[in-house]
């Protein structure tokens, strides 16, 4: 994929993040993800509530749930929900069988609930975030502390190398608490068995391969929409 200027790249965001927000209906229970593209839509979703939408949220991460708020969201708890109508959340990477890496912003627990509970799992991307196979974004892998180095030897002994996240010198710490490795596997050939793989991790609470979760892709290329689902 060719590399896209700054502004081009939020056009094509912004552009999605509309096309997504048209999906949500009076009466809706939204799930909001977390990071650049998903406040496009909350944003949106703010302009129409202002102008008589009725919904409520969950929100997938603390700076979401306070963004929402500001803009006049009714927030439920996550915790108490048994199902969502609809969410909307971005990726840093997908490919068109709707498989994704995502967790770059650091909510990736709180999104695979929000989108595992979701009747209609949206995901919102510029151009740029298309690949034909997953791996060239490493997979965050969100760990309870004192799994950490042995979370991160079972990543070695899957073939990967794994870099505990930091933020301007300091250790990265998620909203739950936790700690993330960023994890390379390299280009990925199976992501549904590297997935399971991971998933049998004591001490890994949850990893950045969102597999068969997805509803559909929204995808802003200069100024096409196109949609995989």
């Amino acid at each position: 994929m060719a590399t896209i200027d700054k502004t081009q790249q939020d056009a094509e965001k912004l552009a999605a993040a509309l096309a997504a927000v048209k999906f949500v209906k009076d009466g809706d229970i939204v799930g909001l993800g977390t990071g650049s593209t998903t406040t496009f839509a909350i944003n949106e979703l703010g302009k129409r509530v202002k102008d008589g939408l009725k919904i409520k949220a969950a929100a997938s991460s603390i700076r979401t749930e306070e963004l929402a708020k500001s803009l006049g969201i009714e927030i439920l708890d996550l915790g108490r929900l048994s199902k969502i109508d609809i969410s909307i959340d971005g990726a840093d990477e997908f490919t068109e069988s709707l498989d994704l890496i995502k967790g770059g912003g650091g909510a990736l627990f709180r999104e695979k609930i929000i989108a595992s509970l979701s009747k209609n799992a949206i995901i919102i991307t510029d151009a740029s975030k298309k690949v034909k196979k997953l791996g060239a974004f490493t997979v965050p892998i969100e760990v309870i502390p004192l799994a950490c180095q042995y979370v991160s030897d079972q990543i070695n002994e899957l073939g990967g190398s794994g870099v505990l996240r930091s933020v301007e010198g300091r250790t990265f710490i998620t909203d739950n608490g936790n700690l993330i490795i960023d994890a390379d596997f390299g280009l990925i050939d199976d992501p549904a068995k590297l997935s399971s793989d991971l998933n049998q991790i004591n001490g890994l609470l949850a990893h950045g391969l969102f597999i068969n979760i997805t509803s559909k892709v929204i995808m802003s290329e200069g100024t096409d929409i196109i949609i995989f689902e």
